[in-house]
């Protein structure tokens, strides 16, 4: 009685527990999202380079850059002096309209410059050099450390002499450039406390958050062992819940992050290119969640009690129960799905690859297991037979409703070219189709020798009786 009472008492108690750490497990999941797209987009050179490259190849950002170096060019030089030291003393006041025109000749050489391999390997030049000085001034620099005046920037000056290369007009006017010009600030050093700390949170919160997610949700599995598949379906279902939080934040994030750093209309449009650019890794960290969420979850609905559940279990039961062909056809289905498919960043990876596989190969095992504790008489040789019995029911099914609607096709035929006759189809014709149905019957062993015979005579006798 007291047993009885404490499983009464129990049950309750660990139930909501386990709810609770899958609910905290799913939370964790959608922090990991983001604490993963930030680490491997900001904090990783490669992908930083790979992602200014993207940005370089959209015209609305390329167009934006090139603006930017040319407005740099007008800002820290007087093109308009420059123009008219290298005219002759009777052309010098054609300067001004002379610097006015060629300002739109050096933008569309300036797009036409970063549009060319030249220029782009230039600008992801910058962009790799001024990422590697920012993270390992992030990590604490060193000696071999160096900044300019304190801060990290992204030097775009190369590309001004890619210009000189196009217009001949940067050459002369680089030279004449303050240290500064054509540098965009990434981190100042009044903010390299603050940088270095998150930092610091950034580059470990990844692994933290991911392992004490799958950690409380292994809790949850342990302490309510007769919750254990509900578990697997609400974790499943948080998982799909945090990558489309992470989807929404994308957006909204997106909209706020914009209207707040770009000051004019012009710049929305290639402002919104780039963080369509950036959040590329994230939108793959979601979708890679939602994706994990179905597979738990149909893990979970196939390990249930529905009767759609049970049918598929049935049916499978004669082939599970063998090894060979259970895990040649999970071999199959998982070389598929990780090496060719991959759908997942973390599938393109050998590691991650192995573990996920590992933990799929888990679940089909407890799959396979349940399914020989329910089915323990299922063979796949009787199986097999009853497939092929019914399919041969199935065929001569067909073949019986096939020929009696060809029949019915020609005895219609027949009434309409004795011009709509309202007589009834000659007896013969009737006891011809009905001997022709038992034949076909007897060829597909629905019937047998003595039951074709006693069908046949009593058809016979039927149509030699008298008229009443």
């Amino acid at each position: 009685m007291c047993d009885t009472t404490g499983m009464t008492v129990g049950k309750p108690r660990r139930r909501p527990l386990a709810i609770a750490l899958v609910a905290l497990a799913s939370l964790l999941a959608y922090l990991a999202i983001l604490a993963i797209w930030v680490n491997r987009q900001a904090l990783n050179t490669d992908n930083w380079t790979r992602a200014s490259s993207e940005m370089l190849e959209n015209p609305t950002v390329r167009t934006r850059v090139s603006e930017y170096i040319v407005e740099q060019l007008y800002a820290n030089v007087d093109v308009q002096a420059e123009i008219r030291e290298a005219l002759p003393t009777r052309a010098q006041p054609l300067a001004g309209p002379i610097a006015g025109a060629v300002r739109n000749f050096v933008e569309r050489a300036a797009d036409e410059v970063l549009s060319r391999p030249r220029g782009q390997a230039a600008w992801e030049d910058a962009n790799r050099t001024a990422h590697e000085l920012l993270v390992r001034t992030l990590e604490g620099g060193g000696p071999v450390v160096q900044t300019t005046g304190g801060a990290v920037v992204l030097d775009l000056k190369q590309l001004l002499t890619e210009l000189e290369a196009r217009t001949g007009i940067g050459g002369r006017v680089v030279s004449k450039l303050p240290a500064d010009a054509a540098q965009v600030t990434v981190l100042r050093s009044d903010q390299l406390e603050l940088a270095q700390n998150a930092f610091t949170v950034l580059d470990a919160l990844p692994i933290v958050s991911v392992v004490l997610s799958l950690a409380l949700f292994g809790i949850a599995l342990a302490v309510a062992p007769e919750w254990r598949r509900q578990a697997v379906r609400g974790f499943g279902f948080g998982l799909v819940a945090a990558g489309a939080a992470a989807l929404a934040t994308r957006s909204l994030a997106g909209d706020a992050i914009v209207d707040s750093l770009v000051r004019t209309e012009a710049g929305i449009p290639a402002a919104r290119e780039i963080w369509t650019i950036v959040t590329e890794l994230l939108d793959e960290a979601a979708i890679a969640a939602i994706f994990y969420g179905f597979v738990l979850i149909l893990g979970a609905w196939l390990g249930g009690a529905t009767r759609p559940a049970t049918a598929v279990r049935r049916v499978s039961a004669p082939y599970l129960r063998e090894p060979a062909i259970a895990y040649g056809v999970f071999a199959v289905v998982a070389a598929v799905v990780v090496l060719w498919w991959a759908p997942t960043p973390a599938m393109r990876n050998p590691v991650t690859a192995i573990l996920l596989v590992v933990l799929f190969a888990a679940g089909f095992e407890g799959l396979r297991r349940r399914t020989a504790h329910e089915f323990p008489d299922a063979d796949r040789h009787a199986s097999e037979r009853r497939f092929r019995e019914r399919l041969g029911r199935s065929y001569g099914y067909v073949r019986e409703r096939t020929a009696s609607g060809g029949a019915a096709v020609a005895r219609r035929a027949s009434t309409i070219r004795a011009g709509d006759s309202q007589s009834a189809p000659p007896v013969t014709d009737t006891r011809v189709e009905q001997l022709e149905r038992l034949s076909r019957l007897r060829e597909t062993g629905v019937l047998d020798e003595d039951e074709f015979r006693a069908e046949k005579a009593r058809i016979l006798a039927a149509a030699d009786a008298p008229a009443t």
